[in-house]
Parts: C-alpha cells; structure tokens; sequence
C-alpha cells in the first residue's frame, strides 16, 4: 500500500498522503501541505481529495492552501461540519493560525463509503473526542486489498484522544473503542498523533481498552 505520513502543524498532527497511479488523496493536512504538494509534483502525482477525521483546527488547518485544488472533495463528519463553517477563534489564537471558514465540502456518515486513488474507504461514526469524529477502513483494492484503519484522535498507541475539547463525550468515546476491538489484531492503525500501531497491540497493551 502506497501512503506517506507528513507530520504537519504546530502539533505535529500527523497528516496521511495515499496514493495509485497518478492520484491521491489526504488524510487530516494539518498545517501548511507544502511538504506534501512538493510530493505530489516530484512523483507527478494528481491530489484529488481530503478526508477529516474531525473537525479541530490542527487537523485541518492546511486545508486553505488545498482548497484551489481539490474543490469540493473535502470530506468530513456531518457533525463536525460547523467548525469548518465557524472555525474557532480560540483555537486560532492558540494554535497562532488564521484559519478562514470553509463551505465548499461534502458531510459523511455512518455505512458511506468512497473509492478515491484505487481505494475503497468505508466511514466509520466514532464521536468521542469530536461530536462528528469518523474513522476510515481504507483497503488498496489494487494491492491484495491490505487495509488499514485512519483513527485520527479515537485512538493511539496506549492512549486515547482527550474529551474536555468542544464536542467530546467521554461515554460515546468509550462505545467507539468498543467498536474497534470488534476488528481483527493485525489491522494496522493510524493515530493523528504519535506512531502506528496495531489493534492488537492496543488490545494488550492500551489501558483505556475496552474490557
């Protein structure tokens, strides 16, 4: 499976390229993509859309600059749309970003799926650390349909995305977990922040599993 992670922001947010023959989509820019543009020209690959897991500005701020190029395509959880409509401004502030508002996009829900780049991306509703936070199951249906799994906040390695931000639930952070154990130990995982890991390894290892 072809993908590159790009820490990217003032939080080292980390922003994930895939790609097949000639075109690409991104996982959470989440600071200015320039990294990832001069990518993409290098390897004369074509970016076609940007795929959220929330809302919050350190996962989206490189959006302004992908905008021109993308149109539309930029996807993200019904109920996260607002903060996209409505950046915050305190995140703005502290985050020390302009962040202009955006209303040029698609919503997702739970059961959508998408086919960018050779992929199949199916949308998994995990609110939690975000009222509208997704997960995506990408499988390359061009590479032996290997999988993996793009938590952004959900999930990391042996820890979990906070839930005293706008939007977070503690309760429904704990029932998306649950919905993760469900899937097999070697599905890899691809936090927002932090290094890779493996379902399994969380399962051992993560003491805010769900028992």
């Amino acid at each position: 499976m072809n993908y590159k992670r790009f820490p990217l922001g003032a939080l080292w947010t980390n922003s994930y390229l895939f790609w097949n023959d000639g075109s690409a989509f991104i996982v959470d820019p989440g600071g200015d993509p320039q990294d990832i543009l001069e990518f993409l020209k290098l390897n004369n690959i074509k970016l076609e859309a940007v795929l959220l897991t929330h809302g919050h500005l350190d996962h989206t701020a490189g959006l302004q600059y992908l905008t021109d190029i993308v149109g539309d395509k930029i996807y993200i959880g019904s109920g996260d749309a607002y903060m996209l409509k409505n950046p915050s401004r305190d995140l703005q502030l502290m985050l020390r970003i302009s962040f202009p508002a955006i209303n040029n996009f698609k919503e997702l829900k739970e059961g959508d799926e998408l086919n960018l780049a050779g992929f199949n991306i199916k949308v998994l509703e995990t609110p939690g650390h975000t009222e509208g936070g997704l997960c995506y199951l990408i499988k390359d249906i061009n590479n032996n349909n290997e999988e993996v799994l793009a938590v952004g906040d959900t999930l990391f390695a042996q820890s979990v995305g906070r839930t005293d931000l706008e939007g977070g639930d503690e309760l429904k952070l704990e029932d998306s977990l649950r919905r993760l154990a469900e899937f097999q130990d070697d599905l890899k995982v691809l936090p927002g922040h932090g290094p890779e890991t493996l379902i399994g390894e969380e399962r051992k290892h993560n003491p805010f599993w769900p028992k």
